[in-house]
């Protein structure tokens, strides 16, 4: 790499496609391919080819679905563990990665990765606690805490909470193999096609958009009360609808009841600067898997920037 610009890979490693970028040594995004996700091994090579036309690299980002491990020095460090995606299971995506393209790599949640580019370069500038809540096929929540993703047992699965369900007023049971009415048995995209028999793009029910706030309402207040974030930023394509984060704050502000007593859960104002869509649009996922990248740079000097943990992960920085 010496007398050239840092090139930085980033993958956006989703369940329906696998977003590929390069990006220069500022993080400014100068090519991009979308793959199919199909097997795990035909994925990853599309993406290896991909890359490879742009090397030499200085480092691999990655914001995948999950479950994920993500601890670093585990012998299953960035396998995906129990997805019900058929064929995914148990599959590797760092150690390919590292293998082909023979540079550091780093992964972390497709959601965490996505918060991470808000927090970097969109809605979340500036701030130390948010929350980013995707609703799409599936639901899920990235946070960061002080600038860092939160991680622990695992990490979060914030769309497997339980929340309330009147059975009179919705009987569908839910759409989750695992929980059946959790969150994202209730309010994804799938439990959408499942409930009305079809897509929420195709959805113009008010019923139907009627119920969806109601429960990404109770999300949103159930992470407000959880982790204090200074603003929830909700992405994902049925999020996208017009008028659904409207009614989301509206029935915030309803479901708080005035308690506690902050502008964000009193002042409608307030409120829409709160619960807000993504400044980057549908690109919050791959601008973050760009800058995990980043962050394994010696002298990133990004905030919240981590470091290589060997050739086994990162971890971030104290």
């Amino acid at each position: 790499m010496s007398g050239t610009s840092p090139v930085y890979g980033g993958i956006e490693a989703g369940g329906t496609k696998w977003v590929c970028a390069v990006a220069d040594a500022g993080g400014r995004i100068t090519d991009t391919e979308v793959i199919p996700t199909t097997t795990p091994a035909a994925t990853l090579d599309g993406a290896v080819r991909f890359l490879r036309r742009h090397e030499p690299l200085a480092a691999i980002g990655v914001g995948s679905f999950g479950p994920i491990d993500l601890r670093p020095g585990s012998p299953t460090y960035g396998h995906i563990t129990s997805t019900p995606k058929p064929g995914w299971a148990d599959t590797d995506i760092v150690s390919p990665l590292r293998a082909a393209l023979g540079v550091p790599v780093q992964v972390d949640t497709d959601v965490n990765a996505a918060a991470l580019g808000e927090w970097r370069r969109g809605a979340a500038a500036g701030l130390t606690t948010f929350a980013y809540m995707t609703v799409g096929t599936g639901i899920g929540v990235g946070a960061l805490v002080n600038g860092r993703p939160v991680h622990g047992l695992l990490h979060p699965e914030f769309g497997h909470i339980r929340v309330p369900r009147d059975a009179v007023r919705d009987p569908f049971t839910g759409s989750c193999p695992f929980h059946g009415d959790c969150l994202e048995g209730l309010a994804s995209g799938e439990a959408m096609r499942r409930r009305w028999g079809r897509p929420a793009e195709h959805l113009d029910d008010p019923w139907a958009w009627e119920l969806e706030a109601d429960y990404l309402a109770l999300a949103v207040l159930t992470l407000t009360y959880a982790l204090s974030p200074e603003r929830v930023v909700v992405g994902g394509g049925v999020a996208g609808r017009p008028s659904l984060l409207p009614a989301v704050r509206a029935k915030v502000l309803g479901l708080a009841a005035g308690y506690p007593a902050t502008p964000a859960l009193t002042d409608p104002a307030a409120t829409a600067a709160y619960v807000v869509g993504p400044s980057l649009g549908g690109r919050s996922g791959i601008t973050g898997a760009v800058e995990l990248a980043r962050d394994l740079a010696p002298n990133a000097g990004s905030p919240g920037a981590a470091v290589v943990d060997d050739a086994r992960g990162s971890a971030p920085r104290a």
